[in-house]
């Protein structure tokens, strides 16, 4: 059963397509256009609860669009796709009537957390017979809809942070209840938190966690990947630049300090920082001000700073390839997050949780595991940690449908002694940075021969982004 019709209008191809198959894959019915003119027509004629549009398009824009919407009194209602520079015009397209908006360069999991929002809405609004008027009213339809959500969820919100759940963040072993202790001593406060642990296990849901529970939680969280971005481009990401800064730089762009403004901004990767702007980072976390690249004037915000790494800052303290004043400004609370092979009693929770989420998504009717596949999962090693064990679930989920996942059903490499058992010994002389190293690099060399050296694909098989492939592949020398 389809979750709703969406109908995207993106100028992009590669975009259109890509956010096609992917709202698709999670159950919705999608219309793709790259021409706005035929998109037109399509929201006459048909029912779409959601449109996703770009905002800059030729011939017919975003801002038309959603003004169309208006006037018709359609049943629709619009999210706006913009790059950072032109963010003052997303939100006052809002004001206009859109819903929502999501910013470029964007996640394709940030967009689907906002079609989601929006389909619930709809819902909650469209239950409740409110006029087509008040529903297209942005604002009004969003007070609406969560002062509803409100009181028919105080009971529920309040489960949250039960013992074996908090947020999206599962587990009751001893390690992730002292990491639900430090959330929660943490969150309603300005400390700086720095989160650490290896790739997949969750440093995200951890930073997510301490902002939502905090008292930023109506500010905005922005997220930067210091990993994914370019070094050349990073600068510019995170502080922004004035018009005429530099060749190309055609309007004043705001940074992602300036964006965060009041509420929380999470510097992941952030070991893989350069110096130089380490130097900078550390002045926003000493005075919580800066300039825009081609700017006089000192800019002062007011944000609370949540860094996560998955690399020993000590370690690269002391090879001089991180500031150890920076360090310190940053390991104000220290949160680190355990493997999952360090609490395998959490894995029947995260097995539960997981198949329960991958049913609902893929329409699927597992019933559980059997004993051997039970067995087997708690004996892998889960090199890609709790987002590997996520991706397995769901992909047994999507290729049995229904009854018992058995061990025939599962990966091979699950029950082919890759992974499982005694790790052979470590020459420790060599190191702890040279042998991540090798370890990734042997790790990325496999997934790209599995997928004939197709990148998107061995992201996948590897449970990470494409760019953070690209930038990992660039660091170990990986042709």
């Amino acid at each position: 059963m389809e979750k709703g019709r969406i109908i995207i209008v993106e100028d992009e191809e590669d975009i259109l397509m890509m956010l096609s198959e992917f709202l698709r894959g999670n159950g919705y019915a999608v219309d793709p256009f790259n021409d706005s003119k035929k998109a037109l027509i399509a929201l006459k004629n048909n029912n779409y609860q959601i449109m996703i549009t770009d905002l800059m398009m030729p011939k017919i824009d975003g801002l038309q669009l959603i003004n169309f919407i208006q006037k018709e009194y359609l049943d629709t209602l619009g999210i706006v796709i913009t790059g950072y520079g032109s963010l003052e015009t997303a939100i006052g397209v809002m004001r206009c009537g859109a819903f929502d908006y999501v910013l470029k360069p964007f996640k394709f999991e940030e967009v689907l957390a906002t079609v989601d929002s929006a389909m619930y809405y709809f819902n909650l609004i469209k239950a409740d017979n409110i006029p087509k008027g008040l529903r297209l009213k942005s604002n009004l339809l969003r007070r609406y809809a969560e002062n509803k959500i409100v009181r028919e969820n105080t009971i529920l919100r309040s489960c949250l942070k039960d013992k074996y759940k908090f947020e999206n963040i599962i587990g009751n072993s001893f390690p992730m209840q002292k990491v639900f202790e430090l959330i929660e001593k943490v969150a309603d406060t300005n400390a700086t938190a720095l989160v650490t642990g290896e790739s997949g296990v969750g440093k995200e849901l951890v930073a997510r966690a301490i902002h939502f529970n905090s008292s930023r939680r109506d500010s905005p969280l922005v997220v930067v990947n210091c990993g994914a971005i370019p070094e050349t481009l990073l600068e510019s990401e995170l502080f922004g630049y004035e018009k005429g800064a530099f060749t190309g730089a055609a309007n004043t762009r705001l940074g992602r300090f300036e964006i965060a403004n009041g509420g929380s901004i999470f510097l992941d990767e952030i070991g893989d920082m350069s110096v130089n702007l380490q130097v900078k980072l550390l002045r926003v976390l000493q005075e919580r001000s800066f300039e825009r690249i081609g700017g006089s004037k000192t800019i002062t915000v007011d944000l609370r700073i949540i860094a996560a790494t998955n690399r020993s800052l000590e370690d690269l303290v002391k090879q001089g390839k991180f500031r150890e004043d920076l360090y310190y400004r940053l390991n104000v609370v220290p949160i680190h997050i355990p493997p999952l092979r360090e609490r395998r009693q959490d894995i029947p929770l995260l097995l539960n949780y997981f198949l329960e989420r991958s049913n609902r998504l893929n329409n699927a009717n597992i019933e559980g595991f059997t004993e051997e596949a039970i067995k087997t999962l708690l004996d892998y090693q889960y090199p890609g940690n709790v987002r590997e064990l996520q991706n397995i679930v769901e992909r047994m989920a999507v290729l049995k449908r229904n009854g018992y996942i058995d061990l025939e059903d599962l990966p091979e490499k699950l029950y082919a002694n890759e992974g499982v058992g005694e790790t052979a010994p470590l020459n420790m002389e060599r190191g702890y940075d040279t042998l991540v190293s090798e370890f990734e690099k042997t790790l990325i060399a496999k997934a790209l021969q599995e997928t004939q050296g197709v990148k998107s694909k061995a992201a996948q098989v590897l449970s990470i982004n494409r760019t953070t492939l690209i930038e990992k592949m660039k660091r170990l020398g990986i042709d």
